[in-house]
């Protein structure tokens, strides 16, 4: 089997991190939008994981049922996180595999 080339491999693993890096700050740009309650209560939050807003339709304000919006805005929160996550997952997911289909693509013995 042959050696790796260890050059190779230092410049691969230095463009995989310049890119994560811009990867990351691109996120930091992106955003995406949840609701619950058709739309009573709406979300939005960065690819970084940062809610930069949350909105409230005034008819979900019931001070008899707190708890409903309370929920609301829990699911909302909850759903904008997770598509959040799911788009840095996306981003991210094409960089590490840049590195020839994983470690197995280096040349490295046992991978």
């Amino acid at each position: 089997m042959p050696q790796p080339n260890i050059q190779q491999l230092l410049k691969q693993a230095q463009k995989m991190q310049q890119d994560m890096l811009a990867a990351q700050e691109a996120l930091k740009d992106e955003v995406v939008s949840a609701s619950a309650g058709g739309g009573m209560v709406t979300v939005e939050v960065t690819g970084d994981l940062v809610v930069k807003s949350i909105a409230i339709d005034p008819q979900a304000v019931d001070p008899d049922d707190v708890e409903l919006l309370q929920d609301m805005v829990l699911a909302a929160v909850n759903e904008g996180m997770r598509a959040a996550q799911e788009l840095a997952a996306s981003k991210m997911g094409g960089i590490a595999g840049g590195l020839g289909g994983g470690l197995g693509g280096l040349g490295l013995p046992g991978f």
